[in-house]
Formats: C-alpha cells, sequence, structure tokens
C-alpha cells in the first residue's frame, strides 16, 4: 500500500485530536439527543462502555489511516464500533458511512495548509485507504450481523427443544392419567 507523504503525514498528526474528536461528534449525531449526550458525557469505559469504544475505535482506526495499515489492529478498532451499530441494527451503509466522513473532516481541517492541486494528490493516498478501511469496515459488519443471525437461529432451536420437552411430558402425564382413569 501506498505510503502517506511525510508531510501529511506530520499535518495530519498535529491535527489528530481535532480530526477525531469532529470525527466522534458525527458518528453521534446517528443517535437520538439523549443518547448523543450520554455518549459525549463520560468517555470512561465502565461508565460509558458504548462512548469509550467509539472513541477508541475511532482514534485507532484513525492512526491506521497515517501508518502502514497493521490488519489485525484495524479489524480491532473497526469491530469495536461496528459490533455495537449491528447489534443497533443500522443498515449496512449507515454502519460503515461514518468511514467515509473521515475524507470531509481531514479536507476541512487541512483546507489552508495545501493548495488545490497539492491537496488532490497528497490526499489520494488517504482516500485509497479509507475506501480499502470501508472494505474490511464491510466484512466486519456483514460477519458481526451474521453472528447475531446465528445466536437468533440458536435460541430459537433451544426454545423449540424445551417446547418439545415440555410437550413429551403432557403427553406421558396425560397418558398416565388415562391410564388411572381406565383402571
Amino acid at each position: 500500500m501506498t505510503q502517506v507523504p511525510d508531510d501529511l503525514k506530520r499535518l495530519l498528526s498535529e491535527k489528530a485530536a481535532s480530526i477525531v474528536s469532529k470525527w466522534f461528534h458525527n458518528l453521534c449525531q446517528e443517535y437520538p439527543d439523549k443518547t448523543v449526550i450520554y455518549l459525549k458525557s463520560n468517555k470512561s469505559q465502565f461508565a460509558n462502555p458504548v462512548g469509550h469504544n467509539l472513541h477508541q475505535g475511532l482514534n485507532g482506526i484513525f492512526d491506521q489511516v497515517l501508518e502502514d495499515m497493521n490488519i489485525e489492529k484495524l479489524r480491532l478498532n473497526l469491530d469495536r464500533i461496528l459490533r455495537i451499530k449491528a447489534v443497533q441494527d443500522f443498515s449496512p451503509s449507515q454502519a460503515i458511512a461514518f468511514i467515509f466522513i473521515l475524507k470531509k473532516l481531514i479536507r476541512e481541517e487541512l483546507h489552508n495548509q495545501l493548495g488545490e492541486e497539492l491537496m488532490y494528490k497528497e490526499l489520494a493516498v488517504i482516500d485509497q485507504r479509507i475506501d480499502n478501511i470501508a472494505l474490511v469496515a464491510f466484512e466486519i459488519y456483514l460477519q458481526c450481523k451474521e453472528t447475531i443471525y446465528q445466536l437468533r437461529i440458536d435460541e430459537l432451536k433451544r426454545k423449540c427443544f424445551i417446547l418439545e420437552r415440555i410437550n413429551m411430558l403432557n403427553q406421558r402425564s396425560t397418558a398416565i392419567e388415562y391410564a388411572d382413569n381406565t383402571k
């Protein structure tokens, strides 16, 4: 994969906190107002696990955009966010849309630092990386949904098994009652 130019990497590293903060704010806007307040209120892992995982995941993904893209670290950070979105029944496009927003946020943050021509050429590398991240995110989201569906199927099977057992016991007790009554 193409390396991020050093000047661009330096600029993005300097602005990482601002970009990730705006990215987190944008991601939170997908939720109702009361939830947004809660997600932003406390970044403690225990008091606000969803907000914590969203924030940590975004930080890790942003780091991977700038670095050599360690696929395991990338998957781990995407998974932190996409598991939440899979449980909350976001559509696949809604679930991974936050990744593409990073392109816009980076452009807004660097608009004054880079000229139009240079910006286009240098940011093409970042755009390619973000697109690749989105592909990995889509796979992870689908894996999470498959797991959820499998859990639902397994639960239904357990319920059917229990109902069959109850039905068999009812049939036995009915047969025993019938036998006792015919004596």
